[in-house]
């Protein structure tokens, strides 16, 4: 407890943030200068060297925001009030792995929901809890963008698609026993501070993780190839007796505008669905 002069407390002393050791310090800021000389304006290397100092230690500690405001001549509260908005920044110790199970809508409905449920109870943790050998830390996280592949798994942000129950509590368990996993597609498994430091910038220095590829499913492409022309286009339903004929299935079709017009868009006399009550065009106001 500090005391003024006059008996006035001014309650107690604030503890000073630790310090890396100067060797470790030295080494990161070699790299945190590299990192800041890819920006032209210095604080937009917030985001990167967060990831490095968690790349350190494994989460985001007080040391960690002391070295980013020291590096970019930030206040403290500037770099917390980044590292504490983005969920990827973690804030206590975590696993080696993070497992995060998606329960987003469809992932959800798909058996993502009871998935996590079940990895839960096999792992005795809950949400965001570390295992007690430091290996598994468990999340429910939002959508991935991998829908078509529901439902997903995702350890240290690779992927493992099309998860059941007993295959994701298999692969926690190798996780734990340190056997080798290989993500459904993707680059290979590295921990989770490896991880960090390769979203810090720094080169992805795993076997095969340049040629790797994370690519959409079947569903998510459709719409890609359809603009590539690599895939038949829609058939275009004309309204009954308009006595135009339906192209055959896959056969090349160019239709003029006004094939794609609905009723709004150009109201017709009749109402194709139903010729024993016409209806003309809804009159302009004012007519």
């Amino acid at each position: 407890m500090t005391t003024t002069p006059e008996g006035v407390s001014l309650g107690m002393p604030q503890l000073p943030a630790p310090s890396y050791p100067d060797d470790v310090r030295a080494r990161l800021e070699a790299d945190a200068r590299e990192i800041i000389a890819r920006y032209p304006d210095s604080r937009s290397a917030l985001l990167p060297l967060l990831h490095l100092v968690q790349a350190e230690e494994g989460h985001v500690t007080r040391t960690g925001q002391r070295f980013c405001a020291e590096m970019l001549d930030l206040t403290t509260a500037e770099v917390t009030a980044v590292a504490t908005f983005y969920s990827m920044y973690r804030r206590k110790p975590s696993g080696d792995y993070q497992v995060g199970v998606c329960t987003n809508t469809l992932c959800a409905v798909m058996g993502g929901d009871a998935i996590f449920s079940a990895l839960q109870e096999h792992l005795g943790v809950g949400n965001g809890e570390t295992t007690g050998d430091g290996k598994v830390t468990l999340e429910h996280i939002e959508c991935n963008a991998a829908c078509d592949f529901a439902p997903v798994v995702m350890v240290n942000w690779e992927f493992f698609d099309n998860q059941t129950v007993q295959s994701a509590k298999s692969l926690v368990d190798d996780l734990r026993a340190g056997t080798q996993v290989e993500p459904t597609r993707g680059a290979p498994l590295c921990t989770f501070k490896d991880t960090a430091r390769i979203l810090a910038g720094f080169p992805d220095e795993r076997p095969g993780a340049v040629e790797a590829s994370g690519g959409a499913g079947h569903a998510s492409l459709i719409g890609l190839r359809l603009a590539k022309g690599e895939t038949a286009p829609a058939r275009v339903v004309h309204p009954r007796g308009s006595g135009a004929p339906a192209p055959r299935d896959g056969a090349p079709h160019d239709p003029s505008p006004a094939e794609h017009l609905s009723s709004h868009d150009a109201p017709q006399n009749t109402a194709a669905s139903d010729p024993d009550h016409p209806a003309g065009p809804a009159a302009e106001e004012g007519e």
